[in-house]
């Protein structure tokens, strides 16, 4: 990688990086090199992938036998079982704009918490006794955290999400919203609470978007006023470049964090338009997609319109990247195929990322020939949601007790 390219080009290979187009392009000339045997790691058998399409649609229809399917977001995880959102919502008060501030302030801190849960951790719902784990244990964690004002420095106004807040969280204080014991530990608290300190620093950072005092949700509130339609791409770029400064582990960039970016020798840079200079390297931004796609209901009851919902690609974490490897289209080999923890930079990792994020992209169609409805009617967000992601739970539910993904990622809480 060159170490004196121009200020421009520098520009123009982070706005590349940044860009689904990117991900999608890098992933793509990791899964030619598979089919062509060519990595350590994983090989592909694409026989299964028709098979694989029929498991997918089975479970929409069984999911969802109207295939009115929702969107793939974090609104899914907080109403698990019961309407949450609904009565919590009431109690804030404000019109529509200040109320979708409020609703995607709660997604961003709920979403920018999400990463890996571990198998051992579970949350008790006060009130309702339930007993969550994984994703949606931390979705109603966070749910009861926002709505007890844990994360509003004004007790006020406790259905809030600002900087002030945030920069002042402590592991102590996560560890209580999440009710992490010795005998009920959460993968990466202490990460997780150094994720939500910086982004109260890069909420300060921008105050043209995030308002004076600093919230996330106020994202929302500007894009709205720009324009009442947003495209998702510009959604994701915003929140690329505004938040990259958050991620404790983000590949640096010339002095610029990137966040979920990996490295790869194959990934060649005649994919992208820098040459050398974005060359190894392939991009996923996992967190901050889940982010894009769960402020797009947002930004709809705000009275935008959100197009543009296939730019973003699928999601590469271990539900549909298990998915693949459980119905046999992934064959794990060489790192891949041992038993034991693995980093989310190893090469492993990233082959199985890249190959997951093609495969979406490549089981969509057959998917929506199977029910026969077309890309506008059943856009990658509700494939996701119906759909891969829930397959992916099932079939690992069917495989291992417990429900296990088939691959173990040793995840500092920020990134997988």
């Amino acid at each position: 990688m060159s170490a004196a390219l121009p200020a421009v080009n520098i520009a123009e290979a982070v706005r590349f990086l940044r860009s689904t187009e990117a991900v999608r392009a890098r992933c793509r000339a990791l899964f030619e090199a598979a089919k062509s045997g060519k990595l350590a790691h994983a090989r592909l058998d694409l026989s299964k992938l028709d098979a694989t399409a029929a498991y997918v649609a089975g479970v929409m229809r069984e999911s969802y036998p109207d295939l009115a399917i929702p969107y793939h977001s974090r609104w899914r995880h907080f109403d698990l079982g019961l309407d949450r959102w609904g009565p919590l919502l009431a109690e804030i008060k404000g019109d529509a704009l200040e109320r979708a501030v409020a609703a995607a302030d709660l997604a961003v801190v709920s979403v920018l918490l999400d990463a890996g849960a571990g198998e051992a951790w579970r949350y008790k719902e006060p009130g309702t006794g339930l007993t969550l784990a994984r994703s949606e244990g931390l979705a109603v964690a966070s749910l009861h955290m926002f709505h007890d004002g844990a994360f509003s420095s004004d007790k006020h106004r406790p259905f809030r999400v600002d900087a002030e807040a945030l920069e002042a969280m402590t592991q102590a204080k996560l560890a209580h919203g999440f009710q992490v014991a010795r005998d009920n530990p959460l993968v990466g608290l202490e990460s997780r609470a150094e994720l939500l300190r910086r982004l109260g620093l890069a909420l300060k950072a921008r105050p043209e978007i995030f308002g004076d005092p600093a919230r996330p949700g106020m994202l929302i509130a500007h894009l709205v006023r720009a324009s009442k339609t947003v495209r998702a791409h510009d959604l994701l770029v915003v929140l690329l470049e505004s938040l990259g400064p958050i991620w404790p582990s983000g590949l640096m960039f010339h002095g610029l964090n990137l966040g979920d970016v990996a490295r790869h020798r194959l990934a060649r840079a005649h994919h992208g338009p820098m040459g050398d200079a974005t060359d190894g390297l392939v991009p996923f931004h996992k967190l901050s997609q889940w982010l894009a796609y769960s402020l797009i209901e947002p930004l709809e009851w705000a009275g935008a319109t959100v197009t543009g919902l296939d730019e973003l690609t699928g999601l590469p974490e271990y539900r549909n990247g298990g998915l693949f490897i459980d119905t046999g289209v992934i064959v794990p080999a060489g790192g891949l195929a041992a038993d034991k923890p693995l980093d989310p930079r190893e090469e492993a990792v990233v082959e199985w990322r890249a190959l997951t994020v093609t495969l979406l992209d490549d089981i969509a169609p057959l998917v929506r020939r199977l029910l026969n409805l077309d890309a506008a009617r059943l856009p990658l967000a509700k494939i996701l949601q119906g759909g891969t992601w829930s397959a992916g739970r099932k079939i690992a539910a069917e495989k291992r007790p417990g429900g296990p993904p088939p691959i173990k990622v040793a995840t500092d809480g920020t990134t997988f």
